[in-house]
């Protein structure tokens, strides 16, 4: 009879295990969830990502979903995957993501699916970033469109083949009062819903 119960132990601790592993990863369960330390608006961020502090399942979403872990002096990272009316972005819905100065030396926004990884499209254009938002030129904003099939004119995000996808901020060489402040410090990028089942 102990023999049995160790063994039904045993199992259950390995599927508990297996189980806590495999959701912390982001491979099955709602998807990637960070630990809730940073949200701006809805872009969200673990402050231990790329530290010592970060627990093993922060560890986990950052092997499974590829972030490189920089420390926060070199890069912070922001996801959003809902527009500003709280709707999961989806590749049958137009955007526009738009906003202003970013509190880093550089940055970007890149577009991955459910799975965490590009769209497999050849559209080329799965991100935007500081050399594209022309800022220092007069202007002190910028935007950019984000649907399945490109617009007629300015800048563009491909989301065809990305099903259900969320949009990635990596801040890199962020300002020291960023780092301290996040939730103070960063005007969000917005993202509206333009239209959905066809062109904006």
């Amino acid at each position: 009879m102990k023999i049995i119960s160790g063994l039904v132990g045993l199992l259950l601790g390995a599927a508990l295990g297996l189980g806590s592993a495999l959701a912390a990863a982001g491979i099955i369960g709602p998807g990637m969830k960070f630990g809730g330390a940073v949200d701006v608006s809805g872009w969200v961020s673990d402050w231990t990502i790329g530290s010592e502090a970060a627990n093993p399942w922060t560890r986990a979403r950052v092997a499974r979903h590829g972030l490189l872990a920089l420390t926060k002096d070199e890069a912070v990272y922001f996801t959003r995957n809902t527009d500003q009316a709280g709707d999961r972005l989806i590749e049958d819905c137009t955007y526009r993501v738009s906003g202003g100065e970013m509190p880093a030396l550089w940055w970007s926004v890149t577009l991955y699916d459910a799975t965490s990884y590009l769209p497999a499209n050849k559209d080329r254009a799965l991100s935007f970033d500081q050399t594209k938002a022309g800022l220092g030129d007069g202007g002190d904003s910028w935007s950019f469109i984000v649907s399945a099939t490109g617009p007629e004119t300015g800048s563009w995000v491909s989301s065809q083949e990305a099903g259900n996808f969320d949009l990635t901020l990596r801040l890199y060489k962020p300002t020291p009062e960023l780092i301290a402040d996040p939730e103070g410090v960063l005007a969000s990028p917005a993202i509206e819903k333009l239209a959905c089942g066809g062109p904006a």
